[in-house]
């Protein structure tokens, strides 16, 4: 899947392009899937060209599970034939050159693992960032997408309270992961401020909440942003760069292999249907990850 020039999701196209290879450090993948995220579109749209220098035409993805099918100079402890997810370029395709990798844990499928990678750094990222600690509470805006679905598990897993904000359709589904769950609209501070205090606050969805969260709690520099740009305006860290892949990789893996950390694939599409997973995505509402199967 490839883009020549930046658009909306009619500019993408599905092409015959050269193989990648695996550089030193690298390993190539052939593809199972390929994790959609919000990058992806923006990229495609040319939003964040100073995070992602790109040439065009250009691949579209980051993240991919699949079976190694080559090595690269200088890598060891992986090998043709296992199974691995984690972060490359150009991964919506049927092969792909991976930076940064993990083996898959034993039960999850190429499906579910490639819908890990991205969010889980940011995730961890992002609780680090904000400065929470064991005992605190934890207010997530936009709680039931990829990001905040790993945000509740890991910060539960590390015993801080999490209050998640959802539409009235995920509220059962945050509950699932350990948070106590609201919904947005109309009213929304004064239902946050009844379940208590919050100590840090973070916005995963962009939605003009930011001086909210804010005057929730008392202090612009306990509030984090992944999706508003603005937030620097009103003192609100915007936190746009990525942490270290292998670690995050390393953390989920053990995540997922005692059972602390599930996020499951709303919904599959073909290569083929790349464009309708970027409207979809886009469009925001979900409920855990999206992936493209090649």
């Amino acid at each position: 899947m490839s883009f020549a020039e930046f658009g909306g999701p009619d500019v993408l196209r599905l092409v015959d392009a050269e193989e990648p290879h695996a550089g030193p450090g690298q390993i190539r993948i052939a593809v199972r899937a390929a994790g959609v995220n919000p990058v992806d579109w923006r990229v495609r749209e040319g939003q964040v060209l100073k995070a992602h220098p790109i040439e065009l035409p250009a691949g579209v993805g980051l993240d991919a599970s699949g079976v190694v099918d080559e090595v690269g100079e200088g890598v060891d402890g992986v090998s043709a034939g296992d199974r691995v997810f984690g972060e490359g370029s150009s991964t919506y395709a049927e092969h792909a050159v991976l930076s940064a990798w993990a083996r898959m844990p034993e039960g999850l499928t190429f499906e579910e693992a490639a819908g890990y990678p991205s969010v889980v750094e940011t995730a961890l990222r992002v609780i680090r960032e904000v400065g929470v600690q064991p005992g605190q509470t934890l207010l997530v805006s936009g709680a039931s997408g990829g990001v905040g679905s790993a945000v509740l598990q890991i910060a539960r897993d590390r015993g801080i309270t999490v209050i998640g904000t959802a539409g009235v359709a995920n509220q059962d589904y945050l509950r699932s992961l350990g948070a106590v769950a609201t919904t947005y609209g109309e009213g929304w501070v004064a239902r946050v401020r009844r379940l208590g205090q919050v100590d840090a606050a973070l916005d995963l969805a962009g939605s003009g909440v930011v001086r909210e969260l804010v005057e929730l709690t008392g202090n612009p520099h306990k509030v984090l942003s992944i999706a508003d740009l603005g937030a620097p305006d009103l003192g609100v860290r915007f936190s746009g760069v990525a942490g270290s892949m292998p670690d995050a990789l390393a953390e989920a893996a053990d995540l997922i292999s005692r059972g602390k950390l599930h996020i499951p694939v709303e919904k599959s599409y073909s290569l083929g249907e790349a464009a309708a997973a970027h409207i979809d995505s886009q469009a925001g509402h979900t409920r855990g990850r999206r992936v493209v199967v090649i």
